[in-house]
Formats: structure tokens, sequence, C-alpha cells
């Protein structure tokens, strides 16, 4: 997905003056984007650790307690933003619902 232009729309809590969002150049430029949030949130929090670390669980965590977050990718074929959505998540509800 390199090179697929990407924005991040994100509320980071309750407050709806804290929308925002974040424009990048690829997916993976926009995942980077997300940790970097992270990353500066614990910095600020700890700003005496000088080599601050966190596993893949800290950073779910941190993107859970958001508000709201989703991902527009550039679609070339279409000329247009497409909401990215988890493929295994498209492929299992349609089970899911029909089990109930």
């Amino acid at each position: 997905m390199a090179g697929r232009h990407t924005i991040i729309l994100m509320q980071p809590s309750q407050n709806r003056a804290t929308r925002t969002f974040m424009d990048f150049d690829s997916v993976n430029h926009a995942l980077d984007g997300i940790c970097g949030l992270y990353e500066r949130k614990i910095r600020n929090i700890n700003p005496m650790v000088r080599n601050l670390t966190y596993d893949i669980s800290d950073l779910y965590n941190f993107i859970d307690g958001m508000t709201d977050i989703s991902a527009l990718v550039y679609d070339d074929s279409l000329h247009a933003f497409l909401p990215s959505v988890d493929k295994t998540e498209a492929v299992s509800a349609p089970e899911e619902a029909g089990a109930q």
C-alpha cells in the first residue's frame, strides 16, 4: 500500500473541539504518524525519561482510548478516498450476524 495518499481523521476525546486530521503520502507513513502521536504523548508524561519503551498493546490501548479514529485511503481507480477496512472483519462480520 505504499504511495497511497492517506488521511487520518481523529477525535482524541469526547470534546468535539479535539477533532482533527493528519495527511500522509502513504498508509505506512500514516501508521508511523499514529505511532509518533503516542510517542509524543508518553514523552510529555515522562519528560525526564531518556529512552522510552512500549509494546504493541500500549499502542492499541492508546488508539482504543480515542473517541474516534478513521483512515481514508485514496483509490486511483475511483479517484476518491475510501474508508480503510480490515478485510478480516469484513469477511467475518456476516457469519457473526448469522450465528446470533
